[in-house]
């Protein structure tokens, strides 16, 4: 018996299979990009969270043993990014506190670039009681390093009495 392989490869059935084969290897592409994407975020909250609990001068299992677990379960943090005040700058490093109150430790470089408004300037540009909008990705000490950092006019407060 002779197999012609010709019309194994002209066949539907091997056309069917070798789709069927390329359809699950995209869908196995985009689970495991999923699960980089969620490992690398739940990283950075892991190690933000370490360093919430050491710069507060306790150890993480005696600081969620006495306030309770899960106090901040609905408090995750954007771990790229920071919106908020300005409270002390120490180049390369800046930390900026949210409407949320939470600190986030921003590290600027070389290749930061900084917007006033519309126009460019300098990290040199950046200084306390500023309120910024940063951009960046998170680095494996819970710090943000940023990539675009914009110098925003204050909020203004409005009264709704």
């Amino acid at each position: 018996m002779i197999i012609d392989s010709k019309k194994i490869i002209e066949s539907k059935k091997f056309l069917a299979a070798i789709l069927t084969v390329v359809t699950l290897a995209v869908v196995f592409g985009v689970f495991q990009a999923g699960v980089f994407v969620g490992f690398h975020k739940a990283s950075f909250l892991f190690k933000s969270g370490d360093n919430f609990y050491r710069a507060f001068g306790g150890n993480n299992d005696r600081l969620i043993g006495s306030m309770g677990m899960g106090m901040f379960r609905d408090e995750n943090t954007g771990g790229h990014g920071a919106v908020g005040k300005v409270i002390k700058v120490n180049l390369p490093n800046v930390v900026v506190v949210g409407s949320d109150s939470i600190e986030k430790n921003v590290i600027v470089n070389e290749n930061t670039v900084v917007r006033q408004l519309r126009n460019t300037s300098g990290v040199e540009s950046i200084a306390v009681d500023q309120y910024i909008s940063v951009l960046g990705t998170p680095n494996d000490q819970g710090q943000i390093v940023a990539k675009f950092i914009r110098i925003v006019p204050a909020p203004s407060i409005v009264n709704t009495k």
